[in-house]
């Protein structure tokens, strides 16, 4: 009988291998770049973070327990509170916060907040709060959490001014997650125009094209972005503001995609199928559309995907030297600029939490990165 049942077991697991080569054979190099890229355990992980990241930044108002320019005057640079699951003498399953209050140090001179248990607020979900306009369509004042009116719920503490700093972090997503993609959105389409002319029809315009990257590379890039951010005018709008920091950044950040699009098509364009797509009349332009970016845009896609944490660190140098976007505009960068005094960073370490999402996205980004160039040739072992 045992016997009987290891046959029918190797015959299973033969089966199911040959079913998975039948499988790897007929299926569309989409479907292996997929497989292959789930392999990679770190990006898979990193590419749901990214994708709760930018969830959270799209509906950063609804997900906000307070408007991130509310001021709470009586609760300056208040730290962080507890969550408690043991409140009024017994546990319960709805945590709740304790109101905090302060005093002052009579030797610092310093506020010194403390929790009063007797006054605890649980934390509801769907809580009504303050009023927004969602997408600018339309006015609610449901939020994801909150407590009853009364009470504060500040997880991640408050600022200088009273502002809660989670409703800070996430609005500062919103702007500093989506400046990588319209960025780069900018830089692929110079990067794709000047390197496919540059790699496909070569000559004088390709002479050109390198010595103007040459250029660009030589200049350091702070004091250059730094210089270009200086240069905006104060009086601005805060919108204006933003398309100017994207479109500076990337004015400097095509290079690098223009060189890689540039190499692919010089390793490409001699290729049998593009010559064979010549002699058939088809023109350059279609030759170029139809024949040679299709093969070569997963590793484009990986280029992009490494490129997109250089555009948020690079936002976040500029608004944290005070040279790129400002109040009354929320980015990371502009929350990290309220930590250049040490003095209060050393008082008030939960200022620097936004390094925290800082270092957690570019991390998350290289890792998706990292996997989409493994599975960008799935047919390498």
């Amino acid at each position: 009988m045992n016997r009987r049942f290891g046959i029918l077991a190797r015959w299973k697991t033969k089966r199911e291998s040959l079913e998975e080569s039948e499988r790897y054979y007929v299926a569309t190099p989409r479907q292996l770049m997929w497989w292959k890229f789930r392999k990679h355990k770190l990006a898979v992980v990193s590419l749901y973070i990214l994708g709760f990241m930018y969830l959270i930044a799209i509906f950063a108002e609804f997900v906000s327990p307070y408007n991130p320019n509310e001021r709470h005057i009586r609760q300056l640079y208040a730290p962080r509170q507890k969550i408690h699951w043991i409140y009024n003498g017994r546990f319960h399953l709805r945590p709740a916060v304790f109101t905090q209050k302060f005093e002052i140090d009579p030797e610092t001179l310093r506020e010194k907040y403390y929790e009063v248990p007797e006054e605890a607020y649980p934390i509801r979900l769907f809580a009504r709060g303050d009023r927004y306009r969602m997408w600018g369509l339309f006015e609610t004042d449901l939020h994801l959490f909150g407590v009853e009116p009364g009470g504060t719920v500040f997880l991640f503490g408050t600022d200088r001014m009273g502002r809660d700093m989670l409703s800070r972090i996430i609005a500062g997503a919103r702007i500093s997650l989506s400046i990588g993609f319209v960025g780069i959105a900018l830089s692929f389409i110079l990067g794709l125009i000047l390197g496919g002319i540059s790699g496909y029809f070569g000559g004088v315009a390709d002479l050109i094209i390198q010595r103007l990257i040459e250029v660009m590379r030589a200049f350091p890039a702070i004091p250059l972005w730094m210089g270009l951010s200086a240069a905006l005018p104060m009086t601005w709008s805060p919108l204006k503001v933003y398309f100017a920091i994207t479109v500076i950044l990337s004015l400097l950040g095509w290079v690098g995609v223009a060189r890689a699009i540039r190499g692919k098509f010089l390793a490409l364009r001699e290729e049998d199928f593009a010559v064979a797509a010549y002699l058939a009349g088809a023109s350059k332009w279609r030759i170029i559309y139809k024949h040679l970016l299709p093969s070569f845009m997963s590793h484009i896609i990986v280029v992009l995907t490494l490129a997109i944490p250089h555009m948020i660190i690079a936002e976040t140098a500029l608004s944290y030297l005070g040279l790129g976007l400002r109040p009354p505009i929320t980015s990371w960068g502009v929350l990290l600029k309220e930590t250049q005094n040490i003095q209060d960073m050393a008082h008030h370490p939960w200022l620097l939490l936004p390094v925290l999402f800082i270092i957690l996205v570019i991390l998350a980004f290289n890792f998706v990165g990292d996997g989409l160039r493994d599975a960008a040739d799935p047919y390498a072992t």
